[in-house]
């Protein structure tokens, strides 16, 4: 008869980590609760319903995700494998498409404020369509334009929030 190995605080961890998921959503609800409860919002608030409803919302949903989460992690809950039919789990991460898409994603954050969104929009989703693997070099860049131009209107006109312009301020 053989004795199980004594439990360590590291392979209790180990078995257990999906409480670092819990950890995350706690850490993220609380900041967004804070940020939200300290907004100034006299100029801005027209109704009962004002800009903080969402984040406080949203907040709130966080926290009690992660309480459930760590309850349910606690109690013996483990999160199941992949079961899709297009995931081989045998294959490794594709690190050069995720750092790609991070590379896009990045040169976007800087890049909005001095070229503003509809160039920069346009080198979003064009980076991103060759990210994941599309190749058609002529008809790209003009959907992406097209996108960005588009999303810019709807945002700056329809919806009245302002998107930076950029060099094109003048001419859009």
């Amino acid at each position: 008869m053989t004795t199980p190995p004594p439990t360590t605080a590291r392979s209790w961890l180990r078995e257990h980590s999906e409480l670092g998921v819990c950890v995350l959503l706690l850490v993220l609800g609380a900041l967004v609760l804070t940020d939200a409860l300290t907004m100034d919002v006299d100029i801005t608030q027209r109704g009962p319903v004002g800009p903080k409803t969402v984040p406080v919302v949203v907040g709130a949903g966080l926290l009690v995700v992660a309480v459930l989460l760590a309850v349910d992690v606690l109690r013996g809950g483990r999160g199941e494998a992949e079961a899709g039919e297009d995931v081989d789990l045998a294959e490794p991460a594709d690190r050069r498409t995720v750092a790609l898409l991070t590379g896009v994603f990045l040169a976007f954050a800087v890049l909005i404020g001095p070229l503003g969104f509809p160039i920069s929009g346009a080198l979003l989703f064009w980076g991103s369509a060759y990210a994941l693997g599309s190749r058609h070099y002529d008809r790209d860049p003009l959907i992406a334009a097209g996108l960005s131009l588009v999303t810019y209107f709807v945002f700056d006109n329809l919806l009245g929030v302002p998107l930076p312009g950029g060099p094109l301020m003048g001419v859009l």
